[in-house]
């Protein structure tokens, strides 16, 4: 623990003086508070455990251009290589290609991941409950923080919102796809949305295939709709991020 917890504070160290002046984080959560109707946080996405290559040769420039033109609130970047594909730099050619913020989308499962995702430039990270436990959820929620990060806390069930509220998260999102089977329980997030609060802005994650979808889940409360699959494969991400961005309207 203490050779850790010396890493970190090395790298945090390297990290201050890494840091330009000003740079400061594009603000995701306040994107999604000041959208007006449903936010769409659009994802680049190469492929997927379940599904594999959603779409060759894929340009997550030219993609990012194409959901801020459809009026994207966020982008989200898969950054795992293993069972996404992704990269730091898909992140940082993204961010690079919009003025939008952009969640790191991968597994957070040290404090150095964090400092990793503020170095790349992310301007948010997800933490998963069913991949932490209370403490580890506790420290890395307040380091993101610390470091200017907002941060997406990601349940499943009841119980897993409860112990994302005891730390304090304010931007919840309720995963549809079961982690172990990969099946997507469409009635999940409606349940599961039902014990959030007053106060806590809510995101949906899988089983959003499209304005239909969409609809649904900005009737049942949800602030913002975290959707990769059917945009990078629908063939026109501008148009379908717009009629998703229309349902509110």
């Amino acid at each position: 623990m203490g050779t850790e917890l010396a890493k970190l504070e090395t790298e945090l160290a390297k990290l201050e003086t890494e840091l330009a002046p000003g740079a400061a984080c594009r603000g995701f959560r306040q994107a999604i508070v000041e959208a007006e109707g449903l936010a769409v946080i659009s994802e680049v996405k190469r492929r997927s455990p379940s599904k594999g290559l959603l779409k060759e040769g894929l340009d997550p420039t030219s993609l990012a251009k194409q959901y801020e033109a459809g009026g994207a609130t966020c982008l989200s970047v898969l950054t795992d290589h293993e069972f996404f594909g992704g990269s730091a730099q898909d992140l940082a050619a993204a961010r690079s290609a919009t003025s939008l913020p952009v969640i790191r989308k991968d597994f957070t499962v040290c404090a150095l991941d964090i400092v990793d995702a503020r170095r790349m430039g992310a301007d948010a990270i997800l933490l998963i409950v069913a991949a932490l436990d209370d403490h580890e959820l506790a420290d890395f929620h307040r380091l993101a923080c610390e470091l200017g990060l907002d941060v997406l806390v990601e349940t499943h069930d009841e119980a897993e919102v409860e112990r994302a509220l005891a730390v304090g998260a304010t931007l919840i999102g309720v995963n549809q796809r079961d982690l172990v089977t990969f099946e997507v329980e469409t009635d999940r997030a409606v349940r599961v949305g039902a014990s959030l609060p007053t106060g806590v802005i809510r995101v949906t994650e899988s089983g959003v295939g499209g304005p239909q979808d969409a609809k649904r889940l900005f009737d049942a409360g949800y602030d913002a709709v975290l959707v990769g699959e059917s945009l990078v494969k629908s063939g026109d991400p501008t148009q379908a991020v717009r009629e998703m961005r229309s349902v509110s309207s």
